[in-house]
């Protein structure tokens, strides 16, 4: 079968080892991102198995429409970036397996955030490449209050990684995360206004949805102290749009690190980008190789199903056919 993989941006996915379960096969991978339909439609013309990494790029019918050989999308995760109902009405078969596991790589890179903002760490190895010798005072975390907003599998093991280091864990979320910490042993903040408040390193970990959209306001951010860090490895969308880059210029909190965006990859212009006390990574925040062995591999194991005559995960039931007899 003719596979196209999208969006794979460091060119890893051939470096992996669940790639050799596409052996025997026609793969094309793209590096780059565009979601332009034309370039696509031109780009997965002869394309018969589609290989998506989460929702980097936008599947909808007037794309799909003009596929005509496509009869397979494959990815693990979320499909809310695909149309399924024009999936199910062009023959499109489409699986999809949710993850089972913690996302332990993002949970790693956000307190690899709290300690790079902390402690200056970009700044300091710029500084000290152009000849300078500590050149700013960081601040430690020992018996300083991490907040933790939003208790569920990645809240938790940041709440756990924070209490490793000694400091004091509050969260705030629903009513039934927030029974989760208090069995986990977390103290819970006596108030919403209370939590950004007294937080000193604020980070959040919800799930989007719409009812969470713009969760986070600028009145929230203005409570939060000078000397505060909010970090944001969750999705951009929870933050009122503009409200984070107006609160660092105005000081309240202090710094942010970010890793999520609006628009991705982010274009020229993104105002975070220009602020000194804003840290700013390219959602690397699941990007490491072993989530990439983990949800490349269970897309992989999916194609290989659906090329055996039995699809697994399934998405489109109405859809489902073997590429043997598509039309």
């Amino acid at each position: 079968m003719k596979i196209a993989i999208l969006d794979d941006y460091q060119d890893a996915v051939r470096t992996l080892a669940c790639f050799s379960l596409l052996q025997g096969h026609e793969v094309q991978v793209w590096t780059d991102h565009t979601e332009d339909t034309d370039t696509l439609a031109r780009r997965l013309a002869d394309t018969e198995v589609l290989v998506m990494l989460r929702g980097r790029t936008p599947i909808r019918a007037a794309l799909l429409e003009r596929l005509p050989q496509l009869r397979f999308i494959s990815q693990s995760g979320h499909t809310d970036h695909i149309d399924l109902a024009a999936c199910a009405r062009l023959g499109v078969v489409v699986s999809a397996i949710s993850a089972t596991r913690p996302s332990y790589a993002t949970a790693e890179l956000t307190w690899g955030l709290i300690l790079a903002a902390q402690r200056h760490l970009v700044f300091e190895v710029s500084a000290l490449r152009a000849g300078r010798w500590q050149s700013t005072l960081g601040q430690g975390l020992r018996g300083h209050t991490l907040g933790i907003y939003g208790f569920g599998r990645i809240g938790a093991l940041v709440a756990g990684y924070g209490r490793a280091f000694g400091m004091n864990v509050q969260v705030w979320g629903r009513e039934s995360t927030l029974d989760k910490a208090r069995e986990a042993g977390h103290a819970v903040a006596a108030s919403r206004a209370e939590f950004f408040a007294t937080s000193d390193v604020l980070s959040l970990h919800v799930r989007y949805s719409p009812a969470t959209r713009h969760l986070v306001t600028r009145e929230d951010l203005a409570r939060m102290k000078p000397g505060a860090l909010f970090v944001n490895t969750s999705r951009a969308e929870l933050v009122e749009p503009g409200a984070l880059a107006q609160a660092l210029a105005l000081g309240r909190p202090g710094r942010a690190a970010v890793d999520v965006y609006e628009v991705e990859p982010v274009p020229a212009g993104q105002p975070l980008l220009a602020l000194d006390n804003a840290l700013c990574t390219p959602h690397l925040g699941y990007i490491e190789r072993d989530s990439h062995e983990f949800a490349f591999g269970n897309a992989f194991e999916q194609v290989q199903a659906y090329a055996r005559g039995e699809p697994i995960n399934v998405c489109t039931p109405q859809a489902a056919r073997h590429p043997a007899t598509a039309a």
